[in-house]
């Protein structure tokens, strides 16, 4: 099977672009697509999000990614939070269906044809959002209430159900739900029940549906959800986390694996390049090589064999100085596997 190349998401907001604009800008334009004017024809929201969006999305494009992320730029809780909290008003858990969509995924399925031409191939995407457990700790805590638990799981299944496209510009190949606290801090339920709970969030078909942990703490539950294709996990900064899982355990539950290669851990990249006395660092010494990456890859590959589906950067890149230094680092990992 080949292993394809994608990224996790999280991308650097421009720097010519004010973060209280964007963040105005993003909310807005949700209101605007559930009024269904879009955001083409007014001036704020084009400018502040719909060009930033788009843009980025188009440069991540030629990078090279089998696979494409849009660009998460807005905060990855809020993204979904702030909906919820407009159902809470409503004294419920579940948002309504109309409302459980994510504002990039809408914005480059409108500009889908445009960008088809101009990228001259059709968009293989993938979509990742914060997951139910990931939103009940952020919103409730550890307490399991099993009502509310079930009310986030029905809310992220509709989300990642209304990103699901397929037309002859664009279709959404990946959908990754999130959950990076998952075996840190656990909401205080039983193994079963928190089962049910991803099963319902992942209860959607069309697309390959992945999980992304940055612990391997509670991988042996994930095996158990039925719903779920991929586990994926940061393999560069955190080796450790490969080192837990073999294509055993893979084989036994039929599940694939995605593995992080390349390393977006910045603040301690940026203090490994100090103590070497390199205070100020290009992007070129910010980015791994291509030899260290490839190494990364071939090493992966080797353990897993055919079970590897996906491969590319760690996430963490909305944390980058700049979109040109994510942008090499997505560069230089696409050229060191497609060379391995």
């Amino acid at each position: 099977m080949v292993t394809l190349i994608d990224d996790v998401g999280s991308f650097p907001l421009p720097s010519n672009v004010n973060r209280e604009s964007f963040n105005q800008a993003y909310r807005l334009s949700r209101k605007a697509f559930i009024s269904r004017t879009g955001v083409r024809g007014d001036e704020f929201l084009w400018e502040n999000f719909g060009v930033v969006v788009l843009e980025a999305f188009q440069k991540k494009a030629f990078s090279g990614l089998d696979v494409i992320s849009y660009p998460q730029i807005y905060d990855g809780v809020k993204q979904v939070s702030d909906v919820i909290h407009v159902a809470m008003e409503r004294g419920t858990f579940v948002v309504e269906d109309r409302d459980a969509f994510l504002p990039e995924v809408e914005l480059i399925k409108s500009e889908a044809a445009r960008l088809n031409e101009e990228l001259g191939t059709a968009i293989k995407l993938r979509v990742c959002l914060f997951g139910p457990m990931e939103q009940y700790l952020k919103e409730i805590g550890v307490v399991a209430y099993e009502d509310v638990l079930d009310g986030f799981a029905e809310t992220i299944r509709r989300f990642t159900k209304n990103s699901i496209l397929n037309t002859k510009h664009i279709k959404t190949e990946v959908v990754s739900i999130d959950e990076p606290s998952f075996g840190f801090l656990d909401i205080a339920a039983e193994k079963d029940q928190l089962i049910e709970v991803l099963e319902k969030a992942f209860n959607f078909g069309g697309v390959v549906r992945q999980i992304h942990l940055h612990s391997p703490s509670r991988l042996a539950d994930c095996l158990k959800v039925k719903n779920i294709d991929v586990v994926s996990f940061e393999g560069a900064a955190s080796p450790k986390n490969v080192e837990a899982v073999s294509k055993k355990m893979l084989d036994a539950s039929d599940k694939q694996i995605r593995v992080g290669v390349a390393r977006t851990d910045i603040d301690s990249l940026l203090a490994e390049l100090n103590d070497k006395g390199i205070s100020k660092p290009t992007y070129e010494q910010m980015v791994e090589s291509e030899t260290t990456i490839r190494k990364r890859y071939k090493a992966s590959k080797e353990k897993f064999g055919g079970r590897l589906a996906f491969a590319g950067p760690d996430c963490g890149l909305g944390s980058w100085p700049s979109q040109d230094a994510a942008l090499l680092l997505l560069k230089r990992t696409v050229a060191a596997i497609k060379g391995a």
